[in-house]
């Protein structure tokens, strides 16, 4: 009988690391903004496509809240200041 070596490989794989926190402006849904209001809003603010916009208010509408934009708080904390003055509720998670 012979003896056979058995050889295990270890594969090597880059790994993305994020630096800093990675946040998320949620809109939620309202009874007062009519649905072209949000899709401009979303389109100025968060340089949404006309397709996009409309996808997160209609997501918005149905489910109660959509996220609309992600990255860093600094980033974020203006467009979202925005939305909330245009008189959207939205937050950063």
């Amino acid at each position: 009988m012979k003896f056979e070596e058995k050889r295990k490989y270890q594969e090597e794989s880059e790994v993305l690391v994020q630096v800093g926190s990675w946040h998320e402006i949620v809109l939620h849904n309202d009874e007062v903004n009519t649905f072209d209001w949000v899709i401009t809003s979303l389109i100025e603010v968060c340089e949404h496509s006309p397709e996009q916009a409309e996808q997160c208010a209609v997501i918005t509408h149905y489910k109660g809240k959509c996220s609309v934009k992600s990255g860093a708080y600094e980033e974020l904390e203006p467009k979202c200041s925005s939305l909330l003055h245009r008189g959207l509720s939205a937050e950063i998670v």
